[in-house]
């Protein structure tokens, strides 16, 4: 298989599909009235004036799984994801309509997380990022000679999808932030994959990683400032199990998705442990995310979404020339640097001055 198939066709593809479908949803929701309107639904993390319809969810999953289920045969594996893409698909329009409970969310994402490791998606070992080698994570539980569960290697994916689907789905919060982040992870991730072109096993994994970059990329324009739609919960769900899951696939290269995946994934950290210790539910949103504090110092909302592209692509291009011991050391600097940063913010005192498209 040939580049153009594992990289530019799925990429083209799964954009037009995506391109096309948004305009559609756009009108269905606005029809039926499936807006968030800031005037009628006040939310701490809102950042829009004007009523807008989400709905980004079904273009983007469409985009991906039809793409792949052009290109690709169905296996297992990639029934599994097809499957999960349907559920959050389902769910995000449920959410779009009626605002489901954030808890009810989280039981979709553990739901998700099973049903991909019940496939045999699991985690079987990682890198030793201080002293070299790895840590084998494939010990079973066997009955009758038969190994069934592979204990720790299916843990660690039930607690690695969930984690990084809700991070990324918070990642959302301004117009064209979340799309630009999932367009340089994907095309990282599908890199990677394509590095082990000679390994027949990695051609889906480019495939995928490409069709989900293709796919918010067609949606992008819809989404870039000023918005005319919103990802909702299922675009930045679908993102982060895709990004989590094809990280798995990509010979568990988790130490890269949690590099190039840096700033999401440590803002939501943050995020968790301040809400626990202020004592509210982490799952509930307010305005305390990364991309409110740039707000609060005057940034617009396009250049904080750039930012947040441009790091993401500093980030991916160095995941994809460290090894596991220099991802660790970035992710501890990037951790620490980002912890001061939301401190200083939080409790300075300085007051910059807005951009127009600051609303």
């Amino acid at each position: 298989m040939n580049s153009w198939n594992l990289t530019i066709f799925p990429f083209l593809i799964a954009a037009v599909i995506a391109g096309v479908i948004t305009p559609v949803v756009i009108r269905v929701y606005k029809k039926f009235g499936w807006v968030v309107d800031p005037n009628r639904t006040k939310h701490p993390a809102h950042t829009h004036k004007e009523p807008v319809p989400k709905g980004g969810g079904i273009s983007v999953v469409l985009g991906t799984l039809l793409t792949v289920v052009v290109l690709l045969p169905i296996d297992k594996h990639l029934l599994a994801i097809m499957l999960v893409g349907a559920l959050v698909m389902i769910v995000g329009v449920l959410d779009d309509i009626y605002d489901l409970s954030p808890y009810l969310r989280l039981v979709t994402n553990l739901l998700a997380a099973l049903m991909v490791v019940g496939a045999g998606i699991g985690i079987s070992y990682i890198t030793n990022p201080l002293g070299g080698g790895v840590i084998m994570l494939d010990k079973g539980i066997s009955w009758g000679g038969e190994r069934q569960v592979l204990v720790l290697a299916d843990l660690l994916a039930l607690l690695w999808i969930p984690f990084v689907m809700n991070a990324v789905n918070w990642s959302k919060g301004l117009d064209g932030q979340l799309p630009g982040i999932v367009v340089v992870a994907g095309v990282v991730i599908g890199v990677l994959s394509f590095r082990y072109s000679a390994d027949v096993a990695q051609w889906p994994v480019a495939v995928l990683a490409f069709a989900l970059a293709g796919s918010y990329a067609g949606y992008l324009p819809f989404n870039f400032y000023p918005q005319k739609s919103m990802p909702g919960y299922g675009g930045g769900s679908f993102a982060g199990f895709m990004l989590a899951t094809l990280a798995i696939l990509s010979t568990t290269k988790i130490g890269t998705a949690l590099v190039v995946l840096g700033i999401p994934l440590i803002d939501a950290v943050y995020i968790g442990i301040r809400r626990i210790f202020q004592g509210k539910s982490p799952v509930w949103g307010d305005r305390g995310h990364l991309h409110h504090k740039l707000m609060d110092l005057g940034w617009g909302k396009r250049k904080v979404a750039v930012f947040y592209w441009l790091v993401t692509a500093v980030l991916g291009f160095m995941a994809l020339r460290l090894d596991s011991r220099q991802k660790f050391y970035t992710m501890v600097l990037v951790s620490l640097l980002l912890g001061a940063f939301l401190l200083w913010v939080s409790y300075g005192r300085y007051l910059g001055r807005r951009d127009r498209d600051s609303g």
